[in-house]
Order: C-alpha cells, then structure tokens, then sequence
C-alpha cells in the first residue's frame, strides 16, 4: 500500500459510544487517501475479484473494502478512550430537539439525522471516521470550567459563552443566526437570561461569525454594549473569501461537508471537523476593536484577555487567546482533534504550515505551559497542563514534518502527487488521536505544500500546455479503443478493487461523452468504494457527493455564499473589486467608459471607475488631479451602490426613488450593469 495511505491508516477504529450521542454534530474532516489495506495501490496488490459489481443504484461495500475496515480495527489505538471522557465531560444538558428551523419552518440544522450513529460501525464507514463521528455529534451545553461554557453539535464548530461581571462575552457565533439564537437559547435556559456583552471573532471563516445577529443586534454593538472584537485584517479576508470566490468555493463546499447528501452508514456520516454545515441566514457584524499584535490585551465585561496573532495559519486572519487570570487557553482553530487542512478541497489560499508549526512553539512557551484547560472552536477541551502541551506538541510537530518532508522530496526532484504517495507520519505521531486525518490529510496537505513553493508545473514539458478535459476525455477514449473497450477494462479494474484507476479511465469516457449511462454508473460505484474505505471525512463526501450526482443530477449549493449581510460589509473598494471580477470581458472588449461616484455617506469621496479592455479600473480621486471629465457622475451611497449593482436591485427605480442621481450619460451605468456576469452555484463538476 501507499505510503501516504500507511500514514493515515493509524486513525481507523470502531465507534466508541459516548453518553448522550443522539443530538451531537460533526464537520470538517481530515483523513487523508483510504486508509485500506491494498486497495488502490494497484492491481499487482489486488487479488480475486468481489462479488460485488457495478450497479445502477447504490452499492454496497465490496469484499475487498469490507476487509479491509475489518482489518483497520485492530491497528488503531482504540484502548485509548479518553476523548469520549473529555468530550463528555462538564455535560449540563442538550436541547429538547436536535432539529433548528427558520422562520419560515425550513430546517437549517438537524443533529438527531445522526442517530444510526449509536449503532456500531457498519463496513461501509472507515472505522476511524465512524469513531471521529461519534465524538463530534454529541450536541448540548458543556461547562468547561466555572464561568466558561460551549455549546457543541449545533453547527459545525462551537459557541463558547464567558461569563462576566454583567453579562457573559461570546466566541465565535457559528455558521447561521438561527443555530447561534439556538445555542444561546440553550445557554440561557440554564444559567439565565444574562445580555451578551461582547463578541469575539477567532478568525475570518464563516463559521465563526456567520450568526453573528443571533446573539447580538446592530444597535448594541453600535451603542458600545457589545464591542466586537477580531484579528486584524478579518474584514478583508472574510469578504474576500465569500465574495470574490464565495461562487465556487460554496459549490465545492457542498460536495466537501455533503451538507446535501443523505445521512446513513452509506451516506453522510460526519465532516471530521464537525457533523456538516447549517444552512441558515448568515450575518456579519463588523468588528469595533481590531487586535494588532501579540501580547495586547483586552479586558471585556471584567474577562481579562491576552493576544496571540497567528496570520497565515490556518486563516489568513487569525488569533489565540489566553485567559490569564483564569489560566485558560483558546487555540482558536489552530489546534484541533484532527490534521487540519493546508488546502481545503472546497478550495483556499495555501497555508503556511512552517509558520504554523512556529506559531504552535510560540503558543506552546506564552501560555501552554502555564494553563491547566485548552480549548478550540472546534472538537472538546484538553485538560492538564502536561497532557495540554504535549497535545499542542503533536499538532505543531505533525505541520513541520509534513512541510520539512515535502521540502526535502522535492528538492530530489519529486512531485507532489509522488511525494504524496511517499510520505508517512512518524509512528508516535500516528499513535496520537488528534493526528488522523478526518479533515486534512497527508496526502492533499502534501500538494498543498508543493503547490505553495512549486505551483501547479511539475516542471515536466508533457503538462505544460495540455488539452483541456473534455478534448483530452477524447483522445485518451480514442486512443484507449473507445468508450465499449475503456468500460471493458474499467469492470476489470473494479473487479480487482483498484478504484482508483476506475475513476481515472472512466472519468474521460464520462467527460468524452456525459450521455454513457453506462460510465456514470460504474463511476458512481468506483466511487462510493472509495467513500467506504476513507477514513477522511471530506474525502468521503466528495466521493459520496460525486456519485449522487452522477447518479441523480446535480444538488446545487445547500449554503449561501454572499447573504445581504456579507454583501452589506463591502467597502467601496471591496465592491468595485467584486464588479470587476464579474464583468464579462469578452464581451467588455471595445466598451469604454468613465464613471465617478460620488459617496454621500462617505464625506462625498469621489471613486473613478474607467472601462476599457475588458476590464473595470478603479481608484479614489484626488483634489484638483486634473483628470478628463467623465461620462457620467453617479451620487449614491456606499449602500445602494452595492443593492443595485452587486445585488441585482433595479437602477431605474433607485434613481426613481432618489437613492441614486446621474449627472451626464446616464446610459453608461446601464451598460456597466449588464456586462456585469452572473455566477453560476449549480455548474457541474463530476460531467463537464
């Protein structure tokens, strides 16, 4: 087997029962290749064929996958159960309904789905994976130490409460307004109804801010009742991320959390990080107190704080806190109970994990050593100072491994997908719960890293200008005989359990022609093989998430990736920008036109916006700079700039309305608007 697949194997096991498992959540995996014995390694590691073949609907597990889960059990260290005791632990009390809704009855989250979770591990699940599962889906409210309560299992990571001398200060309000009201609810229900007195943002991922308007109002935070606090830099990177991408990335996110896919020993069963993504109404609340470098402390409510940045971790904009008085540590989600990843497949800026293993020693000498609780915004805390800073050990030992081992590879002229195959982690890492891949793994951490220093040419003239994947699908069916004798070739490969190699020949009959019924069935069972064997939660919904389409037509995007809220956040120049990555430039090409726009809410700024060439320019104005004229100058404010041109309100009824006035050619702004692109959150991915 592969050597990446060695390194990941040490996370399988069967499921450990927690107590109260019924309402717990999961998401965020981090298993790297399957963690199975021989399968995909090749045919030379393969034996008789399964009696399981290809089928229309869904499958089962082969033998060859049954096995090798079976087999997985005994090499993981599933003596060592004290996380179910950690998670457990300080356990107050679950909501009466794992189910949250909207206002209009939608769910948008729904724990008890996870119930056949109290089962033992099915062959279908990778026994690490179903183990990891049912830690994270233990839902309720948990002290942790007096003063200091999580809500856990109401989306994908945690709402941690402090109590302070008036109200209590909340950390990272999760994914949706209705999951963190839910969490708050619970909070309540159980230590009173104390007002929310500060908010604390992590880092610049949604889950961390996205219900921002469930704990708190727009008049508190304005008022100064309820300061918000985040890294500096957390506004940038957190409409960054959702806008100029958010498309895509969303898209992408829906295959990597399988928020949409069906729930079961065959089908979603956690995202390693957590259960899976709410689908709520996100929000963001704009910080009124930037943190700007290590060591600046803050005191909220009477909670006393101490700093730690931690830029190009694993956000871009990123901290850890420590609570001195209390000698308490939150590592944020720098540190977790699984690898994380240094790219995620939803897709992301590269992390740096050099620097994040440096980060890691720094938090270890600051504060580990000199706190007796650690927790994160995701997964359960650690207690003990010993058993805390070797925890943090592992974590950061694991990132420099990865990135010194990549680096030395590649420097004798291997590639990522090589390195990838090569790499291990070493045997006392690999004995260490927090280490298993159920959300990053080994292998797509490790092109990651070859990405960051290398980029996407492996430096091999063959991959410098190849066809694109439909031209490319083609020739190889051609070459291979056409699709009758690719699909030949293909059952035999499944037969012998390679997978792997399956879903390599029969992707480009699929993408030669997405009409074969045939090609998307077999590629739908390769898949849900490869599921089955993968102790990485992600890498199983991708695949489980693949084959369902496959097999039933695409699912869309469950989430929203630019909600009003987020949209409502953009600066003048974060909203130009967005206008500039969608406009249509060929058919921009010979438009040109010059626009100012003048800002009533923002001391009437003046900003130029020049079209030419296909693309939108932009800049503030200077006084007396003596630029040409323009063709039009709009007076709006910073708001119904972004409602009419980003949000698709209507140009004419804002004029209408007086929100907006147009002195000069008021044509321009018409034609501005419709070279503007929509985005497409259905576009497909496994058919071209």
């Amino acid at each position: 087997m592969a050597g990446d697949e060695r390194g990941n194997d040490d996370g399988a096991n069967r499921g450990q029962r927690g107590r109260g498992i019924s309402r717990r959540g999961v998401f965020g995996a981090g298993a790297a290749a399957l963690a199975v014995a021989g399968v995909g390694a090749g045919l030379t590691a393969c034996g008789d064929s399964d009696d399981v073949r290809p089928s229309a609907t869904q499958t089962d597990p082969s033998e060859r996958i049954a096995e090798a889960n079976k087999q997985a059990v005994a090499k993981l260290p599933f003596g060592d159960t004290a996380d179910f005791a950690d998670a457990d632990r300080g356990f107050i009390a679950a909501p009466e309904s794992g189910v949250v809704k909207d206002g209009t009855g939608k769910v948008v989250w729904d724990n008890d789905s996870y119930d056949f979770l109290r089962e033992p591990c099915p062959l279908s699940v990778h026994p690490g994976l179903w183990r990891q599962a049912q830690l994270t889906v233990k839902q309720g409210l948990y002290e942790i130490a007096p003063g200091f309560y999580q809500i856990r299992g109401l989306d994908l990571s945690n709402m941690t409460l402090i109590e302070g001398d008036s109200g209590v200060v909340v950390i990272d309000p999760l994914i949706s307004t209705e999951t963190a009201a839910a969490g708050l609810a619970l909070y309540r229900a159980h230590r009173g109804n104390r007002p929310v007195t500060g908010l604390i943002y992590s880092h610049s991922h949604i889950d961390h801010f996205g219900g921002a308007l469930g704990v708190t109002t727009r008049e508190d935070v304005a008022a100064g009742r309820c300061p918000v606090l985040a890294p500096a830099g957390f506004l940038e990177h957190a409409v960054s991320e959702n806008i100029y991408a958010g498309t895509a990335m969303a898209r992408r996110a829906a295959y990597m959390y399988g928020a949409a896919l069906p729930r079961g020993p065959k089908g979603q069963v956690s995202a390693g990080l957590g259960q899976t993504t709410s689908i709520g109404t996100t929000t963001l609340l704009a910080p009124t107190r930037d943190i700007t470098h290590t060591a600046q402390e803050e005191t909220i409510d009477g909670v006393r704080m101490v700093f730690q940045l931690t830029p190009g971790t694993e956000a871009p904009s990123e901290m850890n806190f420590y609570f001195p008085d209390r000698r308490i540590l939150c590592m944020a989600e720098n540190a977790t109970h699984t690898m994380h990843n240094l790219l995620t497949l939803r897709g992301a800026l590269v992390r740096d994990p050099h620097m994040w293993s440096k980060y890691l020693t720094e938090s270890i000498n600051l504060y580990a050593r000199n706190a007796d609780l650690v927790f994160s915004s995701h997964h359960w805390p650690t207690w003990g100072t010993d058993k805390i800073v070797e925890y943090l050990s592992a974590q950061r030992d694991m990132y420099a491994y990865l990135n010194d081992q990549t680096l030395r590879l590649l420097n004798k002229g291997y590639v990522g997908a090589e390195i990838a195959e090569m790499i291990e982690l070493p045997p006392q890492l690999t004995k260490n719960w927090s280490t298993h891949g159920y959300y990053g793994s080994v292998s797509h951490n490790v092109k990651a890293i070859y990405q960051r220093y290398m980029g996407w040419f492996d430096g091999n003239p063959a991959h410098l200008w190849e066809h694109p994947p439909v031209e490319s699908a083609k020739r190889h069916v051609d070459a291979m005989g056409g699709a009758s004798e690719v699909l030949k070739k293909a059952r035999k490969a499944y037969d012998a359990a390679d997978y792997r190699w399956v879903a390599q020949m029969v992707n480009y009959v699929v993408f030669a022609d997405p009409n074969n019924e045939a090609a998307k069935d077999l590629q739908a069972s390769a898949f849900e093989q490869l599921a089955y064997g993968a102790e990485n939660a992600t890498w199983r919904n991708f695949y489980l998430s693949g084959a369902y389409e496959l097999r039933n037509g695409a699912f869309g995007t469950p989430t929203q990736s630019s909600s009003k809220s987020l949209l409502g956040a953009l600066t003048v120049e974060q909203a130009f920008d967005a206008m500039a990555l969608f406009i249509n430039g060929p058919k921009a090409w010979d438009a040109k036109a010059v626009t100012d726009w003048r800002f009533r809410d923002e001391d009437n700024r003046v900003h130029r916006a020049e079209l030419r060439n296909g693309t939108l320019i932009h800049y503030d104005r200077r006084p007396d700079d003596g630029l040409p004229a323009p063709d039009a100058t709009v007076t709006l404010t910073r708001g119904a700039l972004i409602g009419t041109v980003l949000a698709g309100g209507d140009i004419k009824t804002a004029m209408q309305q007086g929100d907006i006035t147009i002195d000069g050619n008021a044509a321009v702004l018409l034609t501005l608007k419709s070279l503007i692109d929509k985005p497409d959150p259905n576009f497909a991915i496994v058919t071209p």
